[in-house]
């Protein structure tokens, strides 16, 4: 499915649909050229499944539901005809939601509601650490990473993302 694109200024906004909630990217263009992205919160459970067209979805596994949330950006990239790859951009923070577990439920098992945060977070950081060190071995860390404690719609999903980068078409 092709984005729509609306063009203001030096913003150009990628969405799907007639009556859009969001944008899934928002470029801004740099004075030298580069464009500042700006990707949509997004999750590796039941939206990843959905934009990818997957058939399973990954359900509180962060090491599998974050490479889904870069290959679906990588994807939207493509899409919309600002790069190939992921290797061709440069992120600059990352904002994230951490969910809290799904079970077991903390009034009945508060052990073990604890214990499964808590390998929520170990997963996550292995996950998040490894990505950038495993797939973009090139690249820099983002200089900010926030995680807010919180919870999203998606009930399948542990964390949602969202993300700041620069393509730089002037280094090219």
């Amino acid at each position: 499915m092709a984005f729509n694109t609306k063009r203001r200024g030096k913003l150009t906004y990628y969405y799907r649909g007639e009556e859009p909630l969001f944008s899934h990217l928002v470029t801004e263009e740099q004075p030298d050229g580069d464009l500042k992205i700006y990707f949509a919160g997004f999750t590796g459970g039941e939206s990843a499944t959905r934009n990818l067209g997957l058939s399973e979805t990954a359900c509180m596994d962060p090491e599998r539901e974050i490479p889904l949330v870069f290959r679906t950006w990588e994807a939207w990239l493509r899409e919309a005809g600002l790069c190939q790859s992921l290797e061709a951009i440069d992120f600059i923070e990352m904002h994230v939601f951490g969910c809290q577990p799904k079970s077991p439920n903390p009034m009945v098992d508060p052990a073990g509601f604890a214990a499964e945060r808590e390998r929520l977070r170990r997963a996550y950081a292995r996950a998040y650490g490894g990505y950038f060190r495993e797939r973009l071995p090139a690249h820099g860390l983002p200089a900010r990473f926030t995680v807010h404690l919180t919870d999203v719609p998606d009930p399948a999903a542990s964390y949602e993302f969202y993300a700041t980068a620069l393509l730089q078409r002037s280094r090219r």
